[in-house]
């Protein structure tokens, strides 16, 4: 039996291949190690084996080992400065395919010991009589300031850069462009603290000088040297409109590029200057010009047709008459992904309108008899957004969803429930006709949102639905085991129902009222019930007038964003922020931006506004500590004035550090409210004030002192409706350590 060698592994192997003196098999093998590296595996022990393969003059074979380079270089600092001496060599080699990869691998290795030695090859490669060589180093320029910006200052290379825009090779402009655009995003991105640069020498300012050689290199360059020059373009203001007439008109030929990045870019270019011109009929050329570029990016793979699509409805947002007469590009096709067709959706309503209702609500009809749920719900949804963008074609979308109603499919019929909600919302007492036909198909609601729209329709007009107590009693019964919209949904409809037929439905009221106070654990359901309680039994004329308020008719925002945020997104069309709808600052960058932040940069003079709510804030919350509890509250005469009242206008309340602050607008800390409140102020329980409620067709609710946790229980529900509360349990001093739930 013969025994065999310990195995040395696929590494060894490689190794001895890389020593071979076979010039063949040492290329074969660094082809294995870099196959070896892209899947992942771990070849860096192989370094200084590859590295002595990397003086030949096979150009293939430079190339695999300086790929390998890049990849290696952090992990193996110490070994990577006995590459320097070739890559200097590499730098002024005859070809320059080979200088200007030396540059480039130099300029991507990061390390800190090859920067001290790249300075002098990217002076002659950014004089060097090739344009592919200076190109590469323009690009190499702006690695560098990434890694080390005073060398990128104290070598002058920014200089060299800003007269490269001269440049007659269009390519080596766009790449001076592309590199002069990332140094001033970095210099302007950086905090002051952090670097020692000048900024103001770092930004990239466009002349009309630079904005002509722009124009010029616009129509020559590469695709992505194209979108480098038109985003540029995009930052430059013009001097006047004719300047901005211009800009359109030479930009305006990239709408036939196939590439859709240089599309967007150049739509981004107009829509900005297009605010500058002046010319009406020239406005409406552009806008014209533009729409068919965009119809032609839907026919790319889906992923690209969704980002179009996610521009489109920004651009749609701005200018509403862009693709008034394209509509039919927008309907779904049988193989789109769901998320190309919910895009569809949302432009289709857009671009609704009196013309073409008629085709998007067959079309609308025909999505709901899909197969995908979730596509069926929004198709539905749709036909309601466009009955109530559309007042002429209400009825219409309203006979659609009778029928969609009529196939008795459950989820079709529980979203076209939702979606007369909302158009009962904008048309008050004018589809009345369709409510027994939604009413019928009550058995069939299991969805908390549907149940909570019919409830609401119920509650709408109880006045003309003659079994209407019937139908909420359903409600009422199972009223504990439904969700907290359907609870809410049933405490607001059953007191309408009260108020516009009190001798019918006291049982019902005083039902759901007990129930709602006793047995339910939401607090905002408990509340509600309180507020509603308290209202019924002081003043019944204000409950009408509180509950039964007429409420404005719903409409469709013409935007998404705020006016002010829009304007910013044009200005980012083609990038992240235009898919996301949001600006760049709130999902990129270390200092990410709440929305909070984005509204205070858009909205100026909000200052006072948010000091002036907070005070309001305050003296709610002393109001409250006055109180004993939810239902004291409106017991004593209200302080007439301005000013704070009660404890928030007492000394012992400004004495509060917490307090001042808040008040004088300087508080950062947003405990400070709870601190000035209950941080050193004894509280002491005040007696309630016993009331009693007038009587009349309302019956009356009689308390004394208002109940904390035992709701009031019916005595006589044919003779009124009162209420005999529970004893208060005895009130002990509070101390500010103890649980603030107690202090109500």
């Amino acid at each position: 039996m013969s025994i065999r060698g310990p195995r040395k592994g696929e590494n060894y192997e490689l190794s001895v291949d890389l020593n071979s003196e076979y010039r063949e098999k040492r290329k074969d093998a660094i082809k294995r190690v870099i196959a070896s590296m892209t899947v992942g595996k771990d070849v860096s022990g192989l370094f200084p084996d590859v590295l002595k393969n990397m003086q030949t003059d096979d150009l293939e074979q430079k190339k695999l080992v300086y790929l390998y380079l890049m990849n290696y270089a952090k992990t193996q600092p110490e070994l990577v400065i006995l590459a320097v001496n070739t890559f200097v060599k590499d730098s002024d080699d005859p070809n320059p395919l080979v200088r200007a990869l030396a540059i480039r691998t130099m300029g991507c290795l990061r390390a800190e010991k090859i920067i001290d030695y790249l300075c002098d090859p990217l002076q002659k490669a950014l004089r060097d009589e090739n344009p592919y060589v200076r190109k590469t180093a323009a690009l190499c320029v702006a690695k560098l300031y990434d890694l080390k910006p005073e060398l990128v200052m104290e070598n002058g290379f920014l200089e060299q850069l800003h007269d490269m825009i001269s440049d007659s090779n269009p390519m080596v402009v766009a790449n001076t462009v592309a590199a002069l655009t990332d140094i001033h995003i970095a210099a302007t991105s950086s905090e002051p603290s952090t670097s020692s640069i000048d900024n103001s020498s770092t930004v990239f300012h466009i002349t009309t000088a630079i904005l002509n050689k722009l124009l010029v290199a616009l129509n020559e360059c590469s695709e992505w040297g194209r979108v480098a020059i038109l985003n540029a373009l995009a930052r430059y203001t013009a001097a006047d409109d004719k300047e901005s007439e211009h800009i359109c008109e030479r930009v305006v030929p990239q709408f036939q590029h196939i590439n859709g990045s240089v599309v967007l870019a150049a739509v981004k270019v107009v829509m900005i200057h297009l605010r500058n011109v002046k010319r009406e009929d020239l406005g409406k050329q552009l806008i014209r010009k533009m729409a068919p570029p965009l119809v032609t990016l839907l026919s790319s793979p889906p992923e690209v047709q969704w980002v179009a699509l996610r521009n489109i409805n920004l651009l749609l947002q701005k200018r509403p008459e862009l693709l008034s007469s394209e509509i039919r590009v927008f309907f779904c096709k049988y193989n789109d992904p769901l998320y190309v067709k919910v895009e569809k959706l949302d432009i289709m309503v857009r671009l609704a309108n009196d013309k073409n209702v008629d085709a998007l609500l067959s079309e609308l009809k025909e999505y709901a008899s899909e197969v995908d749920v979730d596509f069926v719900r929004k198709s539905v949804k749709a036909i309601g957004q466009t009955a109530v963008k559309i007042d002429e074609a209400a009825e219409k979308c309203v006979n659609v969803l009778l029928e969609l109603i009529a196939t008795r499919v459950s989820y079709v019929v529980q979203e076209a429930i939702v979606v007369m909600k909302d158009i009962f919302r904008k048309y008050p007492s004018t589809y009345e006709g369709v409510i027994p036909t939604l009413c019928a198909n009550l058995d069939e609601l299991d969805e908390p949102e549907a149940k909570a729209s019919l409830i609401w329709i119920i509650g709408e007009y109880a006045n003309k639905i003659d079994n209407a107590d019937e139908l909420l009693t359903l409600f009422v019964d199972t009223f504990t085991e439904e969700s907290y919209p359907v609870q809410l949904q049933t405490l607001t409809a059953v007191v309408k129902l009260f108020l516009k037929k009190p001798d019918s439905s006291q049982a019902i009221v005083q039902q759901v009222l007990n129930t709602a106070t006793k047995d339910c654990d939401s607090p905002d359901v408990r509340d509600r019930a309180y507020i509603y309680w308290r209202l019924l039994s002081m003043d019944p004329a204000a409950a009408k007038s509180v509950v039964l308020s007429h409420r404005p008719p719903i409409s469709i925002p013409r935007t998404t964003v705020a006016p002010a945020v829009l304007e910013e997104l044009i200005g980012e069309i083609g990038s992240l922020a235009s898919v996301y709808h949001k600006p760049a600052e709130t999902f990129i960058g270390k200092g990410r931006l709440s929305a909070d932040a984005i509204q205070r940069k858009v909205g100026p003079g909000e200052d006072d506004e948010s000091q002036l709510s907070t005070q309001k804030a305050l003296q709610t919350v002393v109001a409250g500590q006055q109180s004993e509890n939810l239902l004291d509250f409106g017991d004593e005469p209200s302080t007439e004035g301005g000013g704070l009242s009660g404890l928030a206008a007492t000394q012992t309340m400004l004495a509060q550090p917490a307090a001042a602050n808040l008040i004088a607008g300087t508080s950062s800390n947003p405990l400070d409210d709870l601190v000035s409140i209950f941080g050193n102020v004894s509280m002491q329980p005040m007696s309630a004030t016993p009331s009693a409620a007038p009587g009349g067709a309302f019956g009356g609710f009689d308390f004394g002192q208002a109940p904390t946790s035992a709701a009031p229980q019916a005595v006589d529900a044919f003779a009124g409706l009162s209420a005999t509360p529970a004893a208060p349990p005895q009130q002990q001093q509070q101390k500010p350590q103890e649980d603030l739930l107690g202090l109500f």
